[in-house]
């Protein structure tokens, strides 16, 4: 069976997604979700400019491949190669960010999440990790490293609990509920994974990273 892309016009996000595991976060638990799955990308984009009227430009940006950051695995053999990193991208904080998680073994984006408006950096990370709890307890993988470089996203992990000063608006609705989702996840599973902290300085810039800096 060959890779199937996702369209999703109504859920906690919209978009083309390139995994049934990513589609499925994004419209579980959202009424009235409308979602279809499509064989190949450009039929997933094509339909979803169909509908939605979006110019596509920047829904290509979005699902666009990121340059996956070189590490040379052989200096540092502290580093679990089969470990998931996980990283968030904020244009403006709060803005617009994103979070997505990559393979170490080969480098691969597994999931990618966002834009998601009036959002934190902080934000973005912390759904990062328990995104990657969530995919790797789906896929019964257990033991597996995930790496971040965010000393508060982990801990807002380790006490299930995110203290942001980030007031609500109508505008961060969404990522909101994401956010009170992945609590409540964090308070009914117990991970069968650890989150580790990047060494960034002894490292270099995690292999998720989205380069953007300030």
């Amino acid at each position: 069976m060959g890779k199937k892309y996702y369209v999703v016009w109504a859920g906690h996000d919209t978009g083309v997604f390139d995994s049934w595991e990513e589609c499925k976060l994004v419209v579980e638990g959202f009424p009235g979700a409308k979602y279809k799955a499509y064989p190949n990308q450009e039929a997933a984009i094509a339909a979803y400019r169909g509908e939605s009227g979006d110019s596509g430009v920047e829904l290509l940006r979005a699902i666009a491949r990121r340059p996956v950051i070189s590490v040379n695995y052989d200096a540092f053999p502290e580093i679990d190669r089969n470990g998931i990193a996980v990283d968030a991208g904020c244009r403006r904080n709060p803005g617009p960010v994103e979070y997505r998680g990559v393979n170490l073994n080969n480098g691969e984006e597994i999931f990618h999440v966002g834009p998601l408006e009036e959002g934190t950096n902080n934000l973005g990370e912390f759904l990062a990790i328990v995104h990657a709890f969530a995919l790797l307890e789906q896929q019964r993988r257990t033991g597996v490293t995930i790496y971040s470089d965010s000393k508060t996203a982990m801990a807002w992990v380790r006490d299930k609990h995110v203290k942001t000063t980030l007031a609500p608006t109508p505008g961060n609705e969404k990522i909101r509920a994401l956010v009170s989702r992945a609590e409540n996840w964090l308070l009914t599973h117990t991970p069968q994974n650890h989150v580790t902290k990047w060494k960034t300085e002894e490292w270099g810039e995690i292999p998720a990273d989205f380069g953007r800096k300030g």
